[in-house]
């Protein structure tokens, strides 16, 4: 068992089913027990069923007597009472230790009333006794529990799957080209491995030698292939294709992306919503009503003179069918599928309150550079003189600024690369400081640089250039001009790109109703630029990081509720200040503190997927709370007999039957959410 399951143990037992004081309502159970307690008491209760006289009497057949056989159900019950009850009965005990009485408490007294009554009709009191109903209905709890329990761990797969990602082994290579396996947990910071075709990158690390296309969707929901060669970073879990790499290791154990991805992910499954504590404290009101629903029935059945044992019946069946249990299941259930299902999709969940305001949002703030642009500069318009190449213009100030580490020179270069546009060779580079720069392309000298390199060049620029850098100062863009001698070629429109997936953004959240803001230390003309690119009204320029948070308090103050969506590292106060903190960029450092969710890829279209999972999580538990409210409604009077007149009676079994039923529908529509198509 290598370190990085050891993390996990909490997030596998504990089934998100925690209670207020922390006590986890299932601890110590499991799935495959509640299967073998529920076949073994089945066995047991069939018996019990067949040999009761009551049942003989009311279907006509005789069981076969033998020596004894009338002890069959008295028998048969306790074993099942003790064998089968035991789990319900030790959960009780830890219930009302913590002074917190709920499912397992209403259970427990209700199979314990029923056990002492007959054990009481056994030793002589003059009454039926409850076997066959005692047997029946721990058979039947436990079937309910099992069903529960499958889904509850089916939900919980978000961890061990992503446990599952990193292999249990690694191939180390040893000077040479001699490799050893070693298990994951002898991995070490600056060991060298070698990754085969198709098999997963132990550690996060960066690629030494080798080609190959790796699917990182595991962690960043990124369905397409990244290529992968020399000096590429690579992240531990994620699948390598068809070329085999070598990579030293970087982080191994906790402080891989994958680590960070499964403490949020458990940080998230464990944190608190307020719909939860709400279906706590309903799931606390409901046990006190029915202990209150049994007592009351058992009195009034006394005063009118019912025979005890069918006082006692009612009273059990009132205690059986009052079990808030389809309560205490129906919040935990969506959230531990929701947490699963945005993690699925490139939300990871921080905190569970986040993604409940989301569906309430009607204002969402973008920190402008690096969220809703790339937070770097391209070219992004190129107005070249008359009869003049666009594309040879680029390839030619490219290549005068090759040598140039200035952020300019990097757009221009990188803008060149991305239309694949190949750079003429260059020489005897020279720049000027604020002018800019100069350099010999294919015999011919060149210049590159900004207005004032006009200026000392004193170049009149066509009316055609003319209105092109006016615009472009207009838009808050940087105008860059290529010259040749007093010539001026072609003019360049730098600027911060907006991302692609912008515009689909905008415009979903909008259609969804959300008002969209940009919020920026940039100056007005490049907000208000970007802003017209995208469609959005409202922008707040030249903002400093300290003076984010108060813009978000002041939009909270006229009543909004405001997501923001920075890029979590300067956005940090803003994040924390709005009703929604997204932090975005977070892409493999997982270590965002400040956002209610973190999104993997940096796409903003991940923001209305938020709204949609919010909304659709919030469905689930309104309808799972009143399903499993409703129900109690309607079925403690009957369980009461308040229909006995009507030759309407509900046996404990059947009480057990309606609430397994209730638990097990709620645990269904939960698992519904599933289905929920997060790609619109």
């Amino acid at each position: 068992m290598n370190e990085h399951h050891h993390h996990h143990q909490h997030g596998e037992d504990s089934h998100g089913a925690t209670d207020a004081s922390g006590h986890d309502k299932h601890a110590g159970h499991s799935v495959a027990m509640f299967r073998d307690k529920f076949w073994l008491s089945l066995a047991l209760t069939i018996p019990t069923v067949i040999w009761e006289p009551m049942i003989q009497e009311w279907f006509g057949y005789t069981a076969p007597q033998f020596a004894g056989s009338n002890f069959i159900p008295p028998l048969f019950g306790t074993i099942v009472f003790f064998y089968g009850g035991w789990v319900f009965l030790n959960s009780a005990i830890g219930e009302l230790r913590t002074r917190l009485p709920g499912m397992m408490t209403l259970i427990s007294l209700a199979i314990s009333v029923a056990f002492i009554y007959s054990v009481a009709v056994l030793l002589g009191f003059d009454g039926h006794p409850l076997w066959w109903e005692l047997a029946t209905l721990v058979t039947i709890m436990l079937l309910g529990h099992w069903i529960e329990m499958r889904s509850i761990s089916q939900a919980q797969g978000a961890l061990n799957e992503l446990a599952k990602l990193l292999p249990d082994m690694a191939v180390r290579v040893i000077e040479g080209d001699r490799t050893e396996e070693v298990a994951m947990s002898e991995l070490k910071a600056d060991d060298i491995v070698l990754v085969r075709p198709g098999a997963s990158i132990p550690a996060d690390g960066i690629v030494i030698s080798g080609k190959s296309s790796v699917n990182e969707s595991m962690i960043t929901g990124e369905s397409a292939l990244v290529d992968k060669t020399d000096a590429s970073e690579v992240l531990g879990g994620t699948v390598n294709g068809q070329g085999s790499l070598r990579v030293r290791v970087l982080q191994t154990g906790q402080d891989t992306a994958l680590a960070g991805i499964m403490r949020l992910v458990s940080q998230a499954q464990s944190s608190r919503s307020r719909a939860q504590a709400l279906a706590d404290r309903a799931a606390f009101l409901l046990t006190i009503v029915a202990i209150l629903a049994g007592a009351a029935t058992f009195v009034a059945w006394s005063l009118l003179g019912a025979e005890i044992d069918f006082t006692v019946t009612r009273m059990v069946t009132v205690l059986v069918i009052a079990c808030p249990h389809a309560l205490g299941l129906a919040v935990p259930l969506v959230t531990a599928i929701s947490t699963t299902l945005g993690a699925r999709n490139g939300l990871l969940i921080r905190d569970r309150r986040g993604l409940e305001e989301a569906r309430n949002l009607d204002t969402v703030v973008f920190d402008k550079t690096g969220t809703l642009t790339l937070g770097a500069h391209r070219v992004v318009e190129i107005v070249a003189a008359q009869g003049k190449d666009p594309d040879v213009a680029l390839s030619l100030a490219a290549a005068v600024e090759r040598d140039s580490e200035h952020p300019i020179a990097q757009a221009l270069l990188k803008s060149a690369e991305e239309k694949g546009i190949g750079l003429p060779p260059s020489s005897e580079f020279q720049s000027a400081a604020g002018k800019g720069v100069e350099a010999l392309v294919e015999g011919r000298r060149f210049a590159v640089g900004g207005p004032a390199l006009l200026r000392e060049r004193t170049v009149t620029l066509d009316q055609n250039m003319e209105n092109a850098s006016r615009r472009i100062g207009e838009n808050g863009q940087a105008a860059i001009y290529l010259l040749e001698g007093d010539v001026v070629l072609a003019v360049f429109a730098i600027a911060d790109q907006v991302r692609p997936e912008s515009r689909a953004a905008v415009a979903k959240l909008q259609s969804m109703g959300i008002e969209v803001i940009i919020l920026t230390g940039d100056s007005e003309a490049v907000a208000r630029s970007v802003g017209r690119d995208l469609g959005i009204e409202t922008v707040f320029p030249g903002v400093l990081p300290d003076q984010k948070s108060d813009k978000i308090k002041e939009l909270q103050a006229q009543g909004r509720r405001v997501a923001m969506v920075g890029d979590g590292v300067n956005d940090a106060p803003a994040l924390v200040t709005a009703d929604v903190g997204v932090a975005m960029g977070a892409g493999t450092d997982v270590a965002v503190e400040a956002g209610d969710v973190v999104l993997v890829r940096s796409d903003p279209r991940d923001i209305a997927r938020i709204v949609t999972l919010s909304r659709a999580t919030y469905r689930k538990m309104i309808q799972n709370l009143w399903w499993a409210a409703g129900y109690n409604i309607v079925a403690i009077p009957l369980a009461a007999g308040v229909l006995y007149w009507a030759g309407i009676v509900l046996a404990p079994a059947v009480g057990a039957v309606l609430m397994s039923a209730s638990t097990v529908i709620v645990a269904v529509n939960a698992q519904l959410l599933r289905r929920l198509d997060m790609s619109r």
